[in-house]
């Protein structure tokens, strides 16, 4: 039996190791999501760096992204998912050892390059071991488990935060990590781009400069002001660095990321609904674990069980939906989706302090419901836009506008709330009395208001925590209504420029060939 036939013949069981490599980056983003109000008490972390050690991992991740892909697709796809496992696993080590919020943002950025080359890697290595007729199925499956993570790491990310110390949410990790590796040792095959060219180092530095100045300037406005020089600067380098970025990607004879890709509709428009739904589903989480915590008083494991409806409704429609893109076409469903998760998002500003549980779940499901018809159909339309060999930068394409669209909606999100939140609790305080000390100390957050509340006692502790409450429901409205539009925007761009079908790509007829079908050849070169 040939390379061909036996790399076609495990493909299910490379799927699923593939998925687990998947699994892991997800899991860990969940599972720290639901500690963050932990590390307020425990590391004494502020608002902005907990969106640090959130965004900076996605950072990093985003930013390697596109270099981690093209190492895929230049120099072999299964080692540099073997070279993130091992990398991410490190990183994951030292954040459970972590004795400072400052030390845990260098180790999160650790586990960032990691992650940069697990994923990319994993879309890449599917798109050539399975072939065209049941690529749609795979990628479901692929994109289903992001909602596998989001079901899992809540529930598991509570019960390790109420029963164990915080770091148990990433010593979790390694053991996923080691299965992964052996599993991926015997079972993926070894693949890379047979017309590889040299790399990219100008647009890997110019992209990380660009992304890190402007996001950096999204999460710091708040407190410094917007009209800060220091952040009107950070936003200028990042500009320039981006134009930069276009620039020397159209000038050189090998891009990192051939900018002509863009040209495609079914590129283009499919990229901006990945980013612009992660934008959503990002931002909004980091609002809404802290809501269920902090107002509606659920303790981490109680809010990771309330958050499971969102995750697997996630999880079950992600994968289903190639069938529904077979009956009415890609365009329809992502559109739909998009609006679905429009209007899921705007009707949180129906939240209020004294809500139920049962206010908040119907408004998960929905928002699931339109994330589910997304990721799937919009990942297989930019992979399947792109030449095989290209898979590796095709598939980190892919991953980077996940992860800019998450970063971008953190920061935003992040930054509405730090602007609203903080301005109302400063103002009541202020006006009431209070020691500058402890203004400022509430304005770090709402987890830092509720224990300055709790340090002053009586009648007005209890009135600051009140009020503190109050604000941070008015700023979660304000981040629900701004990640509402950016998800109407996605519908319209996606109504407007994405293809209903995808045209016959000639790449089609080469990639995963079923054992029958002799002429046609995987881009493999070992196993």
């Amino acid at each position: 039996m040939g390379i061909q036939e036996k790399a076609y013949e495990r493909r299910w069981w490379v799927l699923v190791t593939l998925c687990l490599s998947l699994l892991v980056i997800t899991l860990d983003n969940t599972i720290l999501n639901v500690a963050l109000p932990t590390l307020v008490d425990e590391l004494d972390a502020t608002n902005s760096q907990l969106q640090w050690i959130v965004d900076g991992y996605t950072l990093v991740f985003a930013g390697l992204l596109l270099t981690a892909g093209s190492l895929g697709d230049r120099l072999g796809r299964k080692g540099a998912l073997q070279i993130g496992l091992v990398i991410f696993g490190i990183g994951s080590t030292l954040s459970a050892f972590a004795t400072s919020p400052d030390h845990l943002i260098v180790t999160r950025c650790i586990m960032g390059i990691g992650g940069a080359f697990i994923m990319p890697a994993t879309l890449s290595i599917l798109t050539n071991v399975f072939p065209p007729e049941e690529r749609g199925r795979a990628i479901g499956v692929w994109a289903g488990i992001s909602g596998l993570g989001v079901a899992v790491g809540p529930l598991l990310g509570g019960y390790l935060v109420d029963h164990f110390d915080w770091g148990s949410v990433f010593t979790v990790n390694i053991p996923v990590v080691a299965l992964a590796l052996v599993a991926g040792a015997f079972l993926i095959p070894s693949s890379k781009d047979p017309d590889a060219q040299k790399l990219d180092p100008v647009g890997a530095v110019l992209s990380i400069v660009g992304l890190v100045a402007v996001v950096f300037a999204l999460i710091e406005a708040p407190q410094t002001g917007w009209t800060d020089p220091e952040i009107l600067a950070t936003l200028a380098v990042g500009a320039l660095a981006l134009a930069a970025f276009a620039g020397w990607e159209l000038r050189t004879d090998h891009p990192m990321l051939d900018v002509s890709f863009f040209k495609n509709p079914r590129f283009s428009a499919a990229s901006a609904a990945v980013t612009l739904v992660f934008f959503g589903m990002f931002g909004f989480s980091f609002l809404l674990t802290q809501y269920l915590q902090f107002v509606l008083g659920f303790s981490p494991s109680e809010a990771g069980l309330r958050m499971m409806p969102l995750a697997l409704t996630l999880m079950v429609v992600a994968p289903t939906s190639s069938r529904l893109v077979e009956r009415l076409g890609t365009k329809r469903v992502v559109t739909t989706g998009l609006a679905l998760v429009a209007v899921a998002l705007f009707l949180n500003t129906g939240l209020e302090v004294d809500s139920s549980y049962g206010s908040v779940v119907w408004r998960m499901m929905l928002l699931a419901l339109g994330m589910g018809l997304v990721m799937a159909p919009a990942t297989e339309s930019i992979m399947g836009s792109l030449p095989l060999g290209k898979a590796g930068v095709g598939s980190a394409v892919n991953d980077t506008t996940r992860q800019v669209g998450g970063a971008l909606g953190v920061a935003v999100i992040g930054s509405v709330l730090s602007s609203v939140y903080g301005d109302k609790i400063a103002e009541f305080m202020s006006g009431n009395g209070f020691p500058k000390v402890a203004v400022d100390a509430a304005q770090d957050g709402l987890g830092s208001a509720l224990g300055v509340a709790a340090r002053i006692g009586g009648p007005e502790g209890a009135a600051i925590a009140g009020h503190a409450r109050s604000a941070f429901v008015d700023a979660l409205h304000g981040g629900a209504i701004v990640a509402a539009v950016a998800s109407a925007l996605g519908a319209f761009v996606v109504a407007r420029y994405l293809p209903s079908r995808p045209p016959v790509s000639a790449d089609d007829t080469q990639a995963a060939p079923l054992p029958s079908a002799a002429d046609r050849s995987l881009d493999t070169v070992g196993v």
